[in-house]
């Protein structure tokens, strides 16, 4: 897989001088180390987190690049149709990166709050696609790394993921969108037993509850599949029926 923003089927845009020595660092060291990668499926377009030692636990480095493949894909709805947002290896995310949450801790409340919103700036970008967005959860989507999935449109899940928000755990109020996207989901209740407790929950309990919308053995491979056949509608209308119903969220 490439690290860039191009397609098999058609031209590439040239990638920003930042995303460009990001990729010449993988390139040279034989793989991919760029934190997120992009491949073209004919109109849909693969959004991978690429941290699978770590689970691809979130950086602000992460967090820079997924912005910038956000922006770049936004501006190519011409030839992207849709976007599947996934995690390379066994898991999707296991939430931020425990060295950065712990230097948190140490800071002031008040640059605290500014570093963390724009942390989860970063990676809330996703809404800003114009096009439907579906996560593919191939494994386990822990505290932000949910919350990335949740401000998805879709969520499609392997039936032995394991999904959670583990905020309060670690004597965090739950953040990036938690308590909007949650409740919007699975229902307050079920948000407030989640996030009051930290509990992950199982692909068949998510299911049950209304907090994916599918279990698949390939997740991704579904995901992608889906997205071709949103991607073969009317693309007007699906991109105004996509920013409806993003509104009423």
């Amino acid at each position: 897989m490439r690290p860039l923003l191009s397609s098999r089927l058609g031209p590439a845009r040239r990638p920003s001088s930042s995303l460009q020595r990001r990729l010449a660092r993988g390139l040279c060291s034989g793989v991919d180390t760029a934190p997120v990668l992009v491949e073209r499926r004919g109109k849909v377009a693969v959004l991978r987190l690429n941290r699978p030692a770590s689970l691809n636990a979130m950086t602000a480095e992460m967090g820079d690049a997924f912005a910038e493949a956000v922006g770049q894909l936004s501006a190519d709805t011409d030839e992207v149709g849709t976007v599947v947002v996934t995690g390379a290896g066994t898991a999707f995310s296991a939430g931020g990166d425990m060295s950065f949450l712990h230097a948190r801790g140490r800071d002031s409340p008040w640059r605290n709050m500014q570093v963390m919103r724009r942390f989860y700036e970063r990676f809330l970008c996703v809404r800003k696609l114009p096009v439907p967005v579906i996560a593919a959860i191939n494994g386990p989507a822990v505290g932000a790394g949910l919350c990335l999935a949740l401000a998805c449109d879709v969520r499609v899940a392997s039936p032995a993921a394991k999904m959670g928000v583990t905020f309060v755990g670690l004597g965090l109020h739950p953040g990036m969108g938690c308590t909007h996207f949650l409740p919007q989901t699975v229902g307050p209740q079920v948000a407030a037993r989640m996030m009051l407790t930290g509990e992950m929950v199982g692909g068949a309990q998510a299911l049950r509850e209304g907090l994916v919308a599918a279990l698949e053995d390939d997740p991704e491979q579904a995901a992608v599949a889906l997205a071709s056949r949103m991607a073969e509608q009317a693309p007007i209308a699906v991109r105004t029926c996509v920013r409806s119903l993003r509104m009423a969220q």
